[in-house]
């Protein structure tokens, strides 16, 4: 049974403040910021205190052919600045934020919010099926905690993705109306027929629920697509399939499409 709007909202409210096995063999430093005037490239402003860490969280990620291929290709594949940093801020948690576009559409600069503590932490089912099927079962399902942190690493990298291939007029004008959206729900007791939401909503494509879902869902498939590629025991990779479905069918049954494709 899907939850009613009302928890959803509530749901969607809260998932707003969040923004889910041995070591690598190899080391990547962290890379230096690109010129002035070079154009695009991956710039890591890391704090000398999470340097550490974060090295092991990217080694993870750049364990798998997904995440290296991704990461080339924004270092190297075009005119986009990817901005990566780490906050305090909502430790446990990751958010992409600051996109900016050019004249012609073309998205060239996003910023990915890494938490403190990435590796802790498994965020709620209903927008994040993936990452909290990682929760341990049993001790014999039990994936590492830079596991955890890399998942995390590649759905944010999944919203960068998502928002290179999308419309940048729309993408903004979302941006823009779906704190006044929320701000009008919030004062006329929950009522979306009220015709001024009726109305942004037209205008944006959706409500800011079916908005955000859709983007954290495809932010989730590039979760599972570093998973399935990470986790090599057959069992284990059944078992994580087999809970991402099942939280899929319950809150993101609308969705079951992109998630069939890669829990196959």
């Amino acid at each position: 049974m899907r939850s009613s709007s009302a928890s959803r909202f509530f749901v969607l409210l809260t998932s707003l403040c969040w923004l889910v096995l041995p070591p690598c063999s190899y080391a990547r430093p962290v890379s230096p910021a690109p010129s002035p005037g070079e154009g695009g490239g991956i710039k890591e402003v890391i704090p000398d205190k999470y340097k550490e860490r974060y090295l092991e969280w990217k080694n993870e990620f750049l364990s798998t052919e997904v995440g290296r291929g991704e990461w080339e290709q924004y270092e190297h594949g075009g005119r986009l600045t990817l901005t990566i940093t780490i906050s305090e801020d909502d430790r446990h948690g990751a958010g992409t934020s600051k996109y900016k576009w050019d004249d012609a559409g073309e998205l060239v600069a996003a910023t990915i919010t890494l938490g403190s503590r990435i590796n802790e932490g498994y965020p709620n089912p209903i927008y994040y099926p993936v990452m909290n099927a990682l929760l341990p079962l049993t001790e014999s399902y039990v994936v590492s905690d830079s596991v955890l942190a890399a998942a995390k690493i590649a759905h944010e990298f999944g919203h960068v993705k998502q928002a290179t291939s999308v419309d940048g007029g729309l993408y903004r004008l979302q941006n823009q109306l779906m704190p006044v959206y929320n701000q009008i729900l919030l004062g006329n007791g929950r009522n979306v027929r009220d015709p001024r939401l009726v109305e942004l909503a037209q205008r944006m494509g959706g409500t800011p629920v079916e908005i955000w879902e859709n983007r954290e869902y495809w932010g989730e498939v590039n979760a599972m697509l570093f998973l399935r590629e990470r986790i090599t025991d057959q069992g284990e990779q059944k078992a994580l399939c087999n809970r991402v479905r099942r939280s899929v069918e319950l809150y993101a049954k609308d969705y079951s499409g992109r998630f069939e494709q890669v829990t196959q």
